[in-house]
């Protein structure tokens, strides 16, 4: 007999969605995991938004925030605060002036913080690409996570760059980045 399995059980499996934990909670009456597998669950089923739109993005990003798309139902919360936020979605043209505000948010955000880059101004100047004022990419000022296209990107796009997030959080399961 091994570590990962007792008398008359199944061996212990990880548990990748809620239908399988869902499922060998109500055979066997218990879970076991690991402390690295609760963290990795906890940490993308709760994060907490911090929104930063600058643009015409904006609006799309609010509306993601309604009722009708529901964000709530991946466990995210708006937060006013950087410090309590461990998700930054960038929504609009960035232009030089806002580049230190930005910057500094970022840096006031707890680790891990993520952040995600919402529409064509936001990824690479957009529209306003040659502009004196515009910064041709929201990664020259900070790491990006995920790169949501679109101008501007629907709220259906929002959702699915979230739901990539949770998948590349999933993937590097430690606190450190």
């Amino acid at each position: 007999m091994n570590d990962l399995t007792k008398e008359n059980s199944a061996p212990l499996v990880r548990f990748n969605d809620f239908s399988e934990f869902s499922n060998e909670l109500d055979d066997q009456g218990y879970l076991v995991t690991s402390l690295s597998q609760a963290t990795e669950w906890a940490r993308t089923g709760s994060m907490h938004i911090l929104s930063f739109g600058l643009a015409c993005c904006a609006v799309e990003m609010m509306q993601f925030m309604t009722p009708r798309y529901d964000f709530e139902r991946f466990g995210m919360a708006l937060r006013g605060s950087p410090r309590q936020s461990d998700l930054m979605i960038v929504a609009g043209t960035v232009t030089n002036k806002m580049a230190a505000p930005l910057r500094k948010v970022y840096d006031q955000m707890a680790e891990p913080r993520y952040v995600i880059s919402m529409g064509s101004c936001a990824n690479g100047g957009g529209y306003y690409h040659y502009s004196y004022s515009v910064v041709r990419g929201v990664d020259r000022i900070v790491p990006v996570d995920v790169y949501v296209p679109g101008c501007p990107p629907t709220a259906e796009a929002l959702m699915y760059g979230v739901m990539l997030l949770q998948k590349k959080m999933r993937r590097n399961p430690t606190i450190e980045r």
